[in-house]
């Protein structure tokens, strides 16, 4: 019996020292800082370049009236 236990234990202690899928983890919040990242970063570009092209549409209105 108390070897099965050890067994057991040694297995156990075996499966939580692999660090296999600590990796794909890593990856994975890598992408979604990204994600998120560029998300913000496009908000803010999308409303600078429609200010741009809202200028420019008024200016060129105001030269061909």
């Amino acid at each position: 019996m108390k070897d099965q236990l050890l067994k057991l234990s040694i297995g156990i202690q075996s499966l939580l020292a692999r660090e296999e899928g600590q990796d794909l983890i890593e990856y994975a919040l890598v992408v979604a800082l990204i994600a998120f990242a560029a998300t913000a970063g496009m908000t803010s570009l999308a409303t600078d370049i429609n200010t741009a092209f809202t200028k420019i549409g008024t200016t060129l209105s105001t030269y061909t009236a």
